[in-house]
């Protein structure tokens, strides 16, 4: 396998990528791609030609290896990477597609960020923050279902020394031997506490762009209640006014009442008076 385009082609992906992304990137490199290419396939590669029982039966080794070892460890993890890999490239051609349709509009004459193209960095938002956060978690997923079939498929993390083999052709019960056990075992370990590592990487980037977002929206929020705040504060003092000048006038008609109730009153009692003065 060309592990060299696929790491070419990853690596358009980590300028877009979080730095959360370009540690799991970096992880993904170093610990898994270098590892399964310089160290690993050198360990797997005597794996059935080492792989002795103890009969001559024809046939009996070969069904034996393959009961015990359906699928080598090489191929397992090369398989798992590229389906871990694989949301990563939709990220990449969704970025391609999102500066070609850029550059598209800025040639109509459109007002588009020219900043952005020169640095070719595209920042993850709208349709693209979908997208990135969708291959996040596919990317988990397959972590955890591959890791769960090198427990099932190979009863256990343990590579073991000694196997019993009944399958057909074989006469009986035959022992077979496996080549470098412990050595195999220490791969297998690794190789899974990476996976795991890269697991939770994804899972802490995925929890990062989701509290931003949220964060986001929060602060977008808060501005829109500070915008409208102003207005409310200049109409408040002018419907107290309005409040005082309906309470003096209402206040300055109570007094005219009286004012005019009391003439009212004071007239007939005058006339009265002059009346009987007269």
């Amino acid at each position: 396998m060309d592990w060299g385009s696929l790491q070419a082609i990853l690596g358009g992906v980590n300028k877009h990528s979080t730095s959360i992304g370009k540690i799991w990137l970096t992880v993904l490199f170093i610990f898994r791609i270098m590892i399964l290419v310089v160290a690993a396939e050198r360990v797997w590669g005597d794996e059935q030609q080492d792989f002795v029982c103890n009969t001559l039966q024809p046939g009996c080794r070969n069904v034996c290896y393959d009961h015990f070892f359906p699928i080598s460890h090489i191929r397992l993890w090369a398989l798992q990477l590229i389906f871990v890999s694989t949301p990563a490239l939709l990220v990449a051609m969704h970025v391609a597609y999102t500066r070609h349709e850029k550059k598209r509009r800025f040639r109509n004459g459109e007002k588009i960020d020219i900043e952005e193209l020169k640095n070719e960095k595209i920042h993850i938002r709208g349709p693209l923050w979908w997208t990135y956060t969708s291959s996040i978690f596919f990317r988990i997923i397959f972590e955890a279902v591959f890791m769960y079939v090198f427990y099932y498929m190979y009863d256990g993390y343990q590579m073991p020394r000694l196997v019993k083999c009944d399958a057909w052709p074989c006469p009986n019960v035959v022992d077979c031997f496996v080549s470098r056990p412990t050595e195999k075992t220490t791969f297998t370990i690794f190789m899974l506490a990476v996976s795991g590592i890269c697991m939770t990487l994804n899972l802490a980037e995925l929890c990062y762009l989701v509290a931003k977002i949220c964060m986001k929206q929060s602060r977008k929020t808060q501005t829109s209640l500070l915008v409208h705040r102003p207005s409310y504060i200049k109409r408040k003092p002018e419907v107290l006014i309005l409040t005082q000048n309906h309470r003096i006038t209402e206040s300055s008609r109570l007094e005219e009442t009286s004012k005019t109730s009391v003439l009212t009153l004071t007239s007939p009692t005058l006339n009265h008076i002059t009346k009987l003065y007269i």
